[in-house]
């Protein structure tokens, strides 16, 4: 049965741009307490800021899910701004490009690191909350890259989405008797900032291979 989201919390990684910044914009609109989260502090900053000034209740807070140390200080914080949570997005996810014969170890790493450990460490710190809202929700961004089809130069980030998806399957099951349930959506090719980086003729060329000839859009209720 569908339930109001007002003033229910909810946390949202990787949400100062894209489809994590969608995400967190409907949750607020639907009159949720939302905090999101990003690297870098001034811009989750201004961009909790423009929220604000919709009048919407969010929090912008500096994090980096790849460390294990600021996600406890993360769910810590929002604790105390909150009292609790009851819904967690795990967006957070970084996606350089390179070719496998050409990939280095440490690219590797970083991404497997934000994507795949990011949503490990998010979710174990935020079980405590999670238990205590008596209903909590995961939902994750995984992607049809890794999962589903493949794409060159995303070999790191496609292990990484169906790495996500492995942990959700057994999440789920272990937490059920919590009344936590475990989810993932797996989105195609979104028209955001980070698609737009990507050149012209990669552009066109996913455009072309969907059977309607369309990319998908970030469109906000109101």
């Amino acid at each position: 049965m569908f339930s109001s989201l007002r003033d229910k919390s909810v946390l949202v990684t990787g949400s100062s741009s894209g489809i994590g910044l969608g995400i967190a914009r409907q949750f607020a609109i639907q009159g949720a307490r939302v905090v999101i989260t990003a690297r870098n502090a001034d811009k989750i900053e201004t961009v909790a800021a423009d929220m604000r000034a919709d009048g919407l209740q969010v929090q912008g807070l500096a994090t980096d899910v790849a460390e294990s140390t600021c996600v406890s200080s993360l769910m810590r914080t929002l604790e105390k701004l909150h009292g609790g949570l009851d819904v967690l997005c795990c967006n957070a996810g970084i996606f350089p490009s390179s070719a496998l014969e050409s990939l280095t170890e440490a690219d590797w790493d970083r991404v497997l690191a934000t994507n795949a450990k990011g949503t490990f460490l998010c979710v174990q710190a935020a079980l405590p909350l999670l238990r205590r809202a008596e209903y909590g929700r995961v939902i994750l961004t995984s992607s049809i890259t890794g999962p589903v089809t493949g794409s060159p130069g995303w070999v790191h980030y496609g292990a990484s989405k169906a790495a996500q998806l492995g942990f959700m399957r057994t999440a789920a099951i272990e937490l059920a008797k919590d009344g936590i349930t475990v989810n993932a959506v797996l989105p195609g090719n979104i028209i955001t900032e980070g698609f737009l980086d990507m050149d012209a003729e990669y552009q066109a060329g996913v455009a072309a291979s969907i059977p309607a000839k369309r990319l998908g859009t970030r469109r906000f209720s109101r």
